[in-house]
C-alpha cells in the first residue's frame, strides 16, 4: 500500500469563490487580482498541511459537455462571468505554469468529470485524493481514500469530507447524495429535479428508500397528496436529473501519473516578477525557495570594493583607473544626507560602480581634508571625461554638487524618472524595490553593504529599465524632456524665490487681527463663547442652539465638515463666517506660520519640484508647496506679497499660457470648428456662449460668458450634468441642454470622448501627444461611481498630460535659451501652465522674447500656442 497523496483543486470554483470573497482588488495597472490574490493563498496553504505528491487543477471549458447535447437548458440562465473575473484566469494559469502544476481540461466534460475520473484512478493505485472545491456537487466522490475539502466563508476556512463522515453529517452515503440532488434538482445547474421538493424532503425520501428508484416504488407508502402527485408526474424527470448530477468517473483520457508529480523546478524568477507586477507582497516571501535562490544569486555578486577616503587616492583613481576608459559607463550611487534643507544637503559618500570594479568614495571626509582640489576632481569625473553616468534621483545629486559649481555633464539614464515614465501611478519609486522587481534580489540592510549592493545591480536595472523604455516608445520621452528637465528642475531649487520678512510679519500680524475679528462676530451670533476648531462644540451650537438643520451625524456627534456646512450656507450668517474662519486659520496655519519656518539663510525659500508624484505628468512642489498658494479670499492672495525679486535691478516675470487645456483637446480631437476659433483668435468662452445659446458675440452677456467657460473646461474633465448644474446652480435639464449644444457645436470633441473612453477600456490605459502612459484602473470597475471616474480620468488625462508635456519642454528651452545667452534672469517657479523668472531690469525685453518665442514654439499643435507675460515688483502684482 502507497502513502501517497494527491491534490486535486477545482480552479473554476475555488476562483468563483476567492473573487466574491475578496474585496475588489487592482494593482496599479488596473488588472483585476482578488480572485488570484485568494486562490494563490489558497493553493500554499493546502500544499503544507497535505505535502502531496501529486498536484492537478481543473478547469471547465467553454465547448458544450456531453450535458448540454442531452439537455439543452442544461446549466441554462446561469449568470455570466463578470470581465473582473475574467481576466485573471490567464494569469493564474501563468502562476500555475511557473510552480511546475499542471492543468487538467478537456473539451466535452466538465472539471467535476475530471476530478472524479482523476480521484477514482488515483483510488485504485492506493493514492489518497484530496479535492480542494467550494462546490459541495463534488461530496458525492468522497470515499475512504477521497476526501472533499470544502472552503467556508470565503476562502479561510474549510471542512474535510470523507465517506463516514458524509454518513454523520448528512444521514446518506456520497452515492445517496446524487439521489438527493435529483430529487431537489440544482438552480445554478438548471437541473429541474421534482417540483415541490426541497432539500429536506429530498434527504428525508433518500435516507429511507436510499434512490430515487426505491422512492418511485414506494410512492404509495409516501404521505401527502401533493408529493405523491409531483413523483408521479415527473418520475421521468427525477430519473433524467440523477443522471445529469451524476459525476462521471470514467472519461476517456489517459493518466499519467507522473506528469502532475509534485515537482520542485519553479521558474521563481517569472513567479516573483508577476507577484511584484501584481503587487501581492505578502505572497512574495512564500514563494518556495525564494530565499536560496536569493542568496545563490547574491554570493555571485562581487561585494568588494575599494575604499577612496582621501584626495591622493581619488585622484589616483582618476588618472589611473579612469582616465583611459572614456567610453565606459560610471554607475553612481550618491548618499545624499539633509535634503530638506538646500543649505545643509550634503554628499557624504559616493558609490561607483566602473568597469566591473567596485569603489566607495567618502566625499565628504575628503571634502574636509581638501575642498579646491576635490572639487577639481569631481569637475574632471563629472565634467570632463566624456563618461556617461547612469544613477538614481540625479536632480539631488546635481543640486549638491552645484553648490561647488560641480556640472554633471553627460548623465545617461536616471533609474527614479524611468522607472516613474513606465508607471506613473505606483507612488514611491524606492531604488531597492525598482532593483528587485527588475532583479529578483532583495537588497540587505547592513550599514553600507545595502548601498554596495544597489550600486552593483545598477548595470542591471538599467538595462532592464532601458528594454522597457524602448518597447513602450518612451524614449523620446524620457531622453529629450524628462532627464533635460531634471537639470531646469534643479537650477529652480538652488535658485529659489526671495522671501520678503519684513511683508511676512506684516501679513503675520494682519491675520491676527483678521481672525480675532471674525472669532467675535461667530460670537456674537451665537451669543456665547466657544471653541470654534471643535466639532463637538460647535455642532451643538448650530444644530442645538440655533436650531439648523441636521445634515449628518457621526459615532462621536453631529457632522461638520465642509460639505455640511455648505449645504447649510443659506440658512443662518453665521455659517459664511465660520467657513471663512477656517480659510484664514488655514492659511496662516500652513503659509503665515509654515513659510516662516522654511526660508534658507539665503532669505530664500527652495522648493522641491517632484518629478515623479502625480499620474498625469504634472509637476508637484513640496517643502513647501508653491503651486497651491490660495486664491479664494482676498487675504489668501496677499501671501504672494512676501515672494520678491532677488534685488532691486530685478522684476518678477509671469508666462501664462493661455487656455493650453482648451487648445490641446482642439489639437487631440482634431475638432475643425474649435480649431478655428483659436485659430482666429477668438475669445473662446465668448464664441462657446454665443453658439450654445443661440445668441450674436456682441450680445453675449457676462454671465452667459460664465456658463460657457464652465462648460469648456467642465468637458475637459468629463464634466455631467449634475457636477455642472452644481456648479452652475441651475438645472439638471438647463445643465443637460448645455453640454448637448456644446457637444453638437464641437462634434469632433464628442467622438474623442468615446473613443479615448473605449481605447481605455480595451488598453487599459492611455497616453498623451508624447507618449507619456497613465494606466486608468478604475475603468473596469464593476462598481459604476468608480467607473465613471475612470471615464473622466480617462478624457482628461490626455489633454492634461500633453499640457503638463508642453511646458515642460518650454521651461527646458527656456532655461537653455538664458544659459546660452549668458543672461543673469533665472527661470524660479512653475505653476502648472505658468514660468515665474527673477528678470534683471536691463534684460526685461529681451527675456520676454525669449519666453515667448520659446513657449508659443515648444512643440507644433494643430492651433497656435498664446502666451500672457507679466511684469511686478512681487508675485501678487504679476497676479
Amino acid at each position: 500500500m502507497t502513502n501517497e497523496r494527491l491534490l486535486i483543486l477545482d480552479g473554476h470554483s475555488l476562483m468563483n469563490r476567492a473573487f466574491y470573497a475578496l474585496p475588489d482588488l487592482t494593482n496599479n495597472e488596473g488588472i483585476h487580482t482578488n480572485a488570484i490574490l485568494g486562490f494563490v493563498n489558497m493553493l500554499l496553504k493546502m500544499r503544507d498541511e497535505i505535502t502531496p505528491d501529486y498536484i492537478v487543477c481543473t478547469f471547465d471549458r467553454s465547448a458544450p459537455t456531453f450535458r448540454h447535447k442531452e439537455y439543452e437548458e442544461y446549466k441554462a440562465g446561469r449568470k455570466k462571468m463578470p470581465p473582473e473575473l475574467a481576466e485573471q484566469f490567464p494569469i493564474l494559469k501563468d502562476i500555475l505554469k511557473y510552480l511546475s502544476i499542471d492543468e487538467f481540461e478537456i473539451d466535452g466534460f466538465e472539471a467535476d468529470d475530471l476530478m472524479g475520473t482523476l480521484s477514482t484512478f488515483a483510488e485504485s493505485k492506493g493514492i489518497e485524493v484530496y479535492i480542494v472545491t467550494g462546490d459541495r456537487d463534488l461530496l458525492q466522490l468522497a470515499s475512504d481514500k477521497i476526501n472533499i475539502v470544502i472552503t467556508k466563508k470565503g476562502i479561510t476556512e474549510k471542512e474535510i469530507y470523507n465517506k463516514n463522515r458524509m454518513i454523520e453529517d448528512y444521514g446518506v452515503t456520497p452515492e445517496e447524495f446524487i439521489d438527493v440532488k435529483g430529487l431537489m434538482g440544482d438552480n445554478s445547474d438548471n437541473i429541474p429535479g421534482v417540483p415541490g421538493i426541497g432539500e429536506k424532503t429530498a434527504f428525508k425520501l433518500i435516507k429511507e428508500y436510499k434512490n430515487i428508484e426505491n422512492v418511485l416504488e414506494n410512492i404509495n407508502n409516501i404521505s401527502g397528496k401533493k408529493l405523491k402527485e409531483n413523483l408521479e408526474k415527473y418520475s421521468e424527470q427525477a430519473i433524467f436529473s440523477k443522471k445529469l448530477a451524476t459525476i462521471m468517473k470514467n472519461v476517456p483520457v489517459d493518466i499519467d501519473l507522473e506528469s502532475i508529480k509534485s515537482k520542485e523546478n519553479y521558474d521563481i524568477v517569472s513567479l516573483k516578477n508577476l507577484f511584484e507586477k501584481l503587487q501581492f507582497k505578502s505572497l512574495i516571501n512564500k514563494i518556495p525557495g525564494l530565499k536560496e535562490s536569493e542568496e545563490k544569486e547574491k554570493a555571485k555578486l562581487n561585494l568588494n570594493f575599494e575604499v577612496i577616503n582621501n584626495v591622493d587616492k581619488f585622484n589616483d583613481f582618476i588618472e589611473n583607473k579612469v582616465s583611459n576608459k572614456k567610453n565606459e559607463i560610471l554607475y553612481v550611487n550618491f548618499n545624499t544626507l539633509n535634503n530638506e534643507v538646500y543649505s545643509k544637503s550634503f554628499i557624504d559618500k559616493i558609490f561607483i560602480n566602473f568597469y566591473n570594479s567596485n569603489y566607495v568614495v567618502y566625499i565628504k571626509d575628503i571634502f574636509e581634508e581638501n575642498e579646491e582640489k576635490t572639487v577639481n576632481i569631481l569637475k574632471q569625473l563629472f565634467n570632463h571625461m566624456g563618461m556617461a553616468t547612469v544613477s538614481y534621483d540625479v536632480k539631488t545629486a546635481y543640486n549638491i554638487l552645484s553648490k561647488k559649481g560641480i556640472d554633471l555633464i553627460n548623465v545617461k539614464f536616471d533609474i527614479k524618472i524611468a522607472a516613474y515614465l513606465l508607471n506613473p501611478s505606483r507612488g514611491e519609486y524606492n531604488l531597492n524595490d525598482i532593483i528587485r522587481e527588475c532583479t529578483g534580489i532583495d537588497i540587505s540592510c547592513d550599514d553600507d553593504t545595502f548601498m554596495v549592493e544597489e550600486t552593483l545591480l545598477l548595470k542591471n536595472t538599467y538595462e532592464c529599465l532601458e528594454k522597457k523604455i524602448h518597447e513602450k516608445d518612451m524614449e523620446n520621452l524620457l531622453y529629450k524632456v524628462e532627464l533635460p528637465l531634471c537639470k531646469v528642475l534643479s537650477a529652480m531649487e538652488c535658485e529659489g524665490f526671495r522671501v520678503d520678512r519684513d511683508k511676512l510679519d506684516e501679513l503675520r500680524k494682519k491675520f491676527k487681527l483678521e481672525i480675532d475679528k471674525v472669532e467675535k462676530d461667530i460670537y456674537d451670533l451665537s451669543e456665547e463663547e466657544f471653541n470654534i476648531n471643535s466639532p463637538k462644540q460647535l455642532g451643538k451650537i448650530l444644530f442645538e442652539k440655533l436650531d439648523l438643520p441636521v445634515i449628518k451625524k457621526t459615532k462621536t456627534g453631529y457632522s461638520t465638515n465642509a460639505s455640511v456646512l455648505e449645504k447649510l450656507m443659506d440658512k443662518h450668517p453665521i455659517i459664511q463666517k465660520i467657513v471663512y474662519y477656517r480659510q484664514l486659520s488655514k492659511i496662516y496655519s500652513t503659509y503665515i506660520e509654515g513659510l516662516s519656518s522654511v526660508i534658507d539663510a539665503d532669505s530664500k525659500i527652495h522648493s522641491n519640484f517632484n518629478q515623479t508624484v502625480t499620474a498625469t505628468g504634472r509637476l508637484s512642489s513640496t517643502e513647501p508647496n508653491l503651486q497651491n498658494i490660495p486664491v479664494k479670499y482676498e487675504m489668501g492672495k496677499e501671501i504672494r506679497k512676501i515672494f520678491v525679486p532677488d534685488d532691486d535691478d530685478s522684476v518678477i516675470l509671469s508666462a501664462d499660457y493661455s487656455q493650453i487645456e482648451l487648445r490641446v483637446l482642439a489639437h487631440i480631437a482634431d475638432d475643425k470648428n474649435l480649431i478655428d476659433a483659436f485659430k482666429n483668435h477668438s475669445d473662446i468662452h465668448t464664441k462657446t456662449a454665443s453658439e450654445v445659446f443661440n445668441v450674436p458675440i456682441n450680445e453675449v452677456t457676462k454671465a452667459q460668458r460664465n456658463n460657457a467657460k464652465a462648460v469648456n473646461f467642465g468637458i475637459i474633465y468629463g464634466i455631467g450634468d449634475f457636477s455642472l448644474a452644481k456648479d452652475l446652480n441651475i438645472s439638471r435639464a438647463e445643465a443637460k441642454e448645455y453640454i448637448d449644444k456644446y457637444l453638437e457645436r464641437y462634434p469632433n470633441v464628442k467622438k474623442y470622448m468615446d473613443d479615448i473612453v473605449d481605447s481605455a477600456k480595451k488598453q487599459g490605459y492611455v497616453t498623451t501627444i508624447m507618449n507619456r502612459i497613465r494606466f486608468i484602473k478604475e475603468i473596469k470597475s464593476s462598481n459604476k461611481i468608480v467607473r465613471s471616474l475612470g471615464e473622466r480620468l480617462a478624457m482628461n488625462t490626455p489633454i492634461q498630460g500633453s499640457a503638463a508635456d508642453i511646458i515642460k519642454v518650454a521651461m527646458i528651452n527656456v532655461y537653455s535659451k538664458l544659459k546660452s545667452e549668458n543672461l543673469k534672469s533665472k527661470v524660479i517657479l512653475q505653476v502648472h501652465d505658468e514660468l515665474i523668472l527673477n528678470v534683471h531690469k536691463n534684460e526685461i525685453e529681451k527675456v520676454k522674447s525669449i519666453v515667448k518665442t520659446e513657449m508659443e514654439n515648444a512643440v507644433s499643435l494643430k492651433v497656435p500656442l498664446e502666451t500672457d507675460i507679466n511684469l511686478g515688483n512681487n508675485w501678487y502684482e504679476i497676479k
